[in-house]
């Protein structure tokens, strides 16, 4: 076995389940609304719309503490960072359980974001330290599977937990909050304890390894600025900015869909419970999805079209899953619209490190991710204006596919601009065993 294939595989194993964990806890937390949703509208006496915007602030603190976050990331190191976002958003959480008026809702959601803030594009800062650049693709793709288990999973046990009415006094959408948010909490002391602040504390690479991943990361840096001065123009770039309006696309589509999904099931006249198990079948698409385009990009060589052909495709399924008669027609094309959302994500993450070092890289990817997710704020906010002034399910459903419609267009803009510095990936390969 060569030294880079041993130390990547150890790396991986050592460092990607722990992420995908971490996300997985957050992307419930953040999502948990949609099942609270169905008996929380009612309880709190808000209209659809009214929820959506609560909802939807989670995004604004989300993108006014994204990039302070991740440069503080860059400073701290990602043990003591993660652990504090990790233990304040699980707070948060369950605070939402005790939520009495519209107004407390609000201030917890923009708390949400703002304590969240920081973990999403932090994790694909601290994978430039630790991974080379053709092995990033994949990793983004191994880490953004956790979203989709989390969408099993918050399906699975979103119905479940409302079915929970009653018991020890509480409502079932406080529940829903409770239980998702003490695993953060609990999550905590363990991230302290194994997650180290660089390969170079890492205890469990050895000498050889660790110098490997030295040089071949220093031979990528050469002619890069990863001075912390200057990381905040990064911002400014305006391949980042190009990147971060396009990406706003992708979360729109994303949070559009998830957000709905449970509410548009639900017309199937299901229980609670059942619902929660019908919407675990997209998520295991969207997770087979996650894994397969980056692994067919290695395979085939990466193109455009691994980043640019999902959100058309999706845009095609999301309009035909209104228009097309049958109830289950509906959801078959609503399984093809979820991975195809998400699958050219991998690949899009793997652009702003090919112009990126550094503090430069924390701080721009920051910004990317920022601008992006505030298309969950646009989703959660125009899909149900746009329900409750039409009557129509097909309106809302035209406005995420000409928004996906344009992110693909967009993509092909931007492998223009930014030409030669778009790399090829390696081919993905599970971690089979731990290195020795």
């Amino acid at each position: 076995m060569s030294l880079e294939v041993s130390t990547v595989r150890r790396v991986t194993a050592r460092l990607m389940p722990l992420f995908c964990v971490m996300y997985l806890i957050a992307y419930i937390d953040r999502q948990n609304v949609s099942y609270a949703k169905l008996e929380m509208v009612q309880a709190l006496g808000l209209s659809e719309a009214a929820y959506g915007l609560g909802a939807s602030l989670f995004f604004i603190g989300y993108f006014l503490f994204e990039a302070p976050s991740n440069l503080i990331l860059a400073k701290v190191g990602a043990r003591v960072w993660f652990a504090r976002i990790m233990f304040t958003w699980g707070l948060v959480t369950l605070a939402l359980g005790f939520t009495q008026n519209a107004t407390m809702f609000y201030i917890l959601r923009f708390l949400l974001g703002v304590t969240e803030a920081g973990f999403f594009p932090g994790v694909l800062y601290v994978l430039t330290l630790w991974f080379p650049h053709a092995h990033r693709a994949r990793m983004v793709g191994l880490f953004m599977i956790a979203s989709a288990l989390a969408n099993a999973v918050g399906a699975m046990i979103g119905g479940a937990l409302l079915d929970l009415h009653g018991l020890m006094g509480l409502a079932g959408w406080q529940w829903v909050f409770l239980a998702t948010g003490a695993p953060a909490i609990l999550m905590t002391p363990y991230v302290l304890w194994k997650l180290p602040n660089g390969p170079d504390k890492a205890p469990w690479l050895a000498p050889e390894q660790k110098a490997w991943l030295a040089k071949t990361l220093a031979d990528e840096d050469v002619g890069q600025d990863t001075s912390h001065a200057g990381a905040w123009k990064a911002m400014l770039d305006p391949r980042v900015l190009l990147l971060a309006g396009l990406y706003i696309g992708m979360p729109l589509g994303a949070y559009g869909l998830s957000y709905w999904l449970p509410t548009i099931v639900k017309a199937f006249g299901v229980s609670n419970t059942v619902n929660g198990l019908i919407n675990i079948i997209p998520w295991i698409l969207v997770a087979a999805a996650l894994w397969w385009v980056p692994q067919h990009a290695a395979k085939r060589g990466f193109t455009v079209w691994h980043v640019a052909g999902p959100p058309l495709l999706a845009a095609v399924a999301l309009v035909a899953s209104v228009v097309v008669p049958g109830t289950w027609a509906k959801f078959a094309l609503l399984c093809i619209a979820a991975p195809a959302i998400f699958a050219g994500q991998p690949g899009f993450w793997s652009l702003p490190p090919s112009f990126l070092r550094g503090p430069r890289a924390a701080a721009g990817i920051a910004a990317i991710n920022a601008v992006g997710n505030l298309g969950g704020f646009i989703a959660q906010n125009v899909v149900p204006i746009i329900r409750d002034s039409t009557g129509s399910n097909l309106a809302p459903m035209l406005f995420l596919a000409a928004c996906l419609t344009l992110t693909g267009g967009l993509v092909f803009v931007a492998f223009r601009v930014l030409g030669t510095g778009v790399r090829p990936v390696q081919p993905p390969e599970m971690p089979k065993s731990q290195a020795k």
